[in-house]
C-alpha cells in the first residue's frame, strides 16, 4: 500500500483544492438584433446563425 512520504502542508493542500471554479459562458452580441447571445449558438431572439436564419422564432404578443 501506498505510503506519503511526508505530512501535506495546509499551504500546498488548499492550493490543490483551489482551482474548483467554473468560468464565465462566452457572450457575444448578436450581429443581427444586438442583443447578447453566448458564443456559437443560434440566437434565441431573432433565430440567425453565421448570417443565415436557422430558426423561425414566434413574435411575443404585446400586452
Amino acid at each position: 500500500m501506498a505510503v506519503p512520504k511526508g505530512k501535506t502542508s495546509k499551504a500546498r493542500k488548499h492550493a490543490r483544492r483551489a482551482n474548483w471554479k467554473l468560468s464565465l459562458p462566452g457572450i457575444v452580441e448578436c450581429p443581427q438584433c444586438k442583443t447578447m447571445k453566448l458564443a456559437h449558438r443560434v440566437c434565441k431572439k431573432c433565430g440567425y446563425y453565421d448570417g443565415k436564419q436557422v430558426v423561425t422564432v414566434a413574435e411575443e404578443k404585446q400586452a
